[in-house]
């Protein structure tokens, strides 16, 4: 039988030291509990990230291979690289030149590590130029330098087109402005581009091949059966990987971290990670798991009820709901600066975990020492420092209040069972814990709430119920019209502007707000949502005929890169005041 839930409670002010200040302190990066590569029943393969936006494309690509992979920063220690016992390891891209100061490299002893070990090294883009370069060949600035869809021509069907003819053409994507004119000793050139660029590269006796352009990308049509080839038929790798061995060595991995009479909080947001992580972490220690909802005042439309009923009814999880809304709109009043947003409602979550720890200890007599967190692949990926930066973090593209947001003096170790997964790897694991399906396909929703979709000050006016409101509309037409599942996200933003309008034949002054849908398959990189022009129409009009105050709506058809899904920044806000 599961515990009852805690009564519903308003956090209040502790007098005593709150339980961060209490539990014995530990560095969180050691005590975080995941996955150990090792246990994988699949050959791993390692990916040196050199800064390319589609490295974590290679991750995914791979893994749809049934074949474990990770992204380690290219720079990482040859220690580092050797821990992971990979049977092959992947040189990103990346938008260095091999000719730069401080462009990142593999560390010394890699070659004689790989040559000695029978590793499979493939460099792609930039991976390709640092191997020539290291190696004793020539990279020279590219008279022929090549961007987008080019052509090249099989010359010899060895290496990765030992399953084409000689002749063959195909298209791939090419971004490079540097070229290979000469080659390392042993080595010999596969394929080149219609331009006569170096397009390919081996040397069989070491085992270590190159791509001059992007496989991974779908702007290369035969990428895949390249990548697959080269895996499975050249370096012989074993597939393995699954959601079910995986939802194995989670539980393992759990049980063996949390003693047999520890207690775990875990924090639900509603959405599909901490759903899917809690309902991981109950399997595994069952009623010592005690889940919190926060209300912050910054949720979607009915948001609390509905996902109170999925938690109660379908996946039958211990839940107490805390209303905070106060709280954090009063911390949150005058802010209009995205980042500082995000800062003030991570602190005050944990200070609101804080007092559930306290009314817990004093209920269980034990204090809770692990605290749950639905940490995807991708947040670690883009709160990792860029290659080559020669900063010892990530330039903060936001702070991701599962990775970046906790105070560092927190003393809760963390559990983190997906730490290693995307997002839909995330939904297939879901599944198998008999998840609802409607549940696990909603779309993706931030932590800190429509705080980040407000671009102002959310406590102005009505901002919020307005933008409640509109999003509604939005996301019930997406659903009605048979879109949702079409559609990686969608949701409303209200903008910090007003338009001049004319409703009930009279003069109006309000509200804009925007639209944004994208199609994406891990949310690292996204293309805008072509809507038939009738939809949008019948959109808007819902909108302006329904919700007081919106006279404008527009949709926002940028993709990511050079955008972010969600849309503020310091910048936008500063552009649109002076508007």
């Amino acid at each position: 039988m599961l515990s009852r839930p805690l009564p519903f409670f308003k956090p209040k002010s502790l007098s005593q030291k709150t339980l961060a200040d209490t539990i014995i302190a530990i560095d969180s990066a050691t005590a975080t509990t995941k996955m150990d590569p090792k246990a994988v029943k699949s050959d791993l393969v390692l990916i040196l990230d050199y800064g390319s936006q589609y490295t974590h494309l290679i991750t995914r690509r791979i893994r749809s291979l049934n074949i474990f992979s990770l992204c380690i920063s290219g720079t990482s220690s040859l220690e580092t690289i050797t821990s992971h016992n990979p049977k092959v390891v992947i040189l990103s891209g990346g938008p260095h030149s091999v000719h730069s100061a401080n462009s990142p490299t593999f560390p010394s002893g890699f070659v004689e590590w790989a040559k000695k070990g029978g590793i499979f090294v493939l460099g792609v883009c930039y991976g390709l130029q640092l191997i020539v370069q290291r190696l004793g060949g020539q990279v020279d600035v590219g008279q022929r330098q090549e961007y987008g869809r080019m052509e090249i021509e099989v010359e010899k069907n060895l290496g990765v087109f030992g399953n084409k003819k000689v002749g063959d053409k195909q298209v791939v994507w090419m971004s490079h402005g540097d070229e290979t004119v000469k080659l390392p000793y042993g080595f010999e050139v596969v394929a080149r581009s219609q331009q006569g660029a170096v397009a390919a590269v081996e040397n069989r006796e070491m085992r270590f091949f190159g791509l001059q352009y992007h496989p991974e990308v779908t702007h290369s049509p035969e990428g895949m059966d390249t990548l697959r080839y080269f895996l499975f038929d050249v370096c012989g790798v074993s597939p393995g990987w699954n959601m079910e061995n995986v939802l194995d060595e989670e539980i393992r991995v759990i049980n063996d971290a949390v003693g047999p009479e520890e207690h775990v909080i875990c924090a639900l947001s509603g959405g599909v990670d901490s759903t899917v992580a809690a309902t991981l972490v109950h399997k595994a220690i069952g009623d010592r798991l005690h889940c919190i909802f926060v209300d912050n005042g910054l949720l979607r439309y009915k948001e609390r009820e509905r996902v109170a009923e999925t938690f109660e009814s379908d996946l039958h999880l211990p839940v107490t709901c805390v209303d905070a809304s106060n709280e954090f709109l009063t911390k949150l009043k005058g802010v209009v600066d995205p980042e500082m947003k995000r800062k003030i409602i991570g602190k005050e979550f944990i200070s609101i975990f804080d007092a559930f720890a306290h009314e817990l200890e004093q209920k269980l007599g034990k204090k809770p020492a692990y605290l749950v967190q639905g940490t995807l692949y991708p947040d670690v990926i883009e709160s990792c420092p860029p290659p080559g930066s020669g900063r010892s973090h990530s330039h903060t593209i936001k702070s991701h209040h599962n990775v970046g947001g906790l105070p560092k003096d927190m003393k809760l170790k963390l559990i983190e069972p997906l730490k290693l997964l995307f997002k839909d790897e995330v939904r297939q694991l879901g599944r198998i814990l008999n998840v609802p399906d409607a549940f696990l396909k909603r779309h993706p929703f931030p932590g800190p709430g429509l705080a980040v979709r407000v671009l102002g000050d959310v406590t102005e006016g009505n901002a919020l119920d307005i933008l409640r409101q509109v999003d509604e509309i939005f996301i019930q037409s997406i659903k009605d019209a048979g879109l949702y599942d079409s559609i990686w996200q969608a949701f409303a933003v209200f903008l910090p502007v007003r338009s001049v309008g004319v409703q009930g034949d009279q003069r109006t002054h309000s509200h804009v707000v925007a639209l944004r849908a994208v199609t994406s398959q891990d949310g690292m990189t996204a293309d805008w949502y072509y809507f038939e022009h009738k939809f949008l129409d019948d959109v808007a009009r819902k909108i302006c005929n329904s919700v007081r105050g919106v006279n404008r709506v527009v949709q926002d058809i940028t993709s990511k890169p050079p955008s972010t899904i969600d849309l503020p920044s310091s910048l936008v806000l500063q552009a649109t005041k002076e508007s």
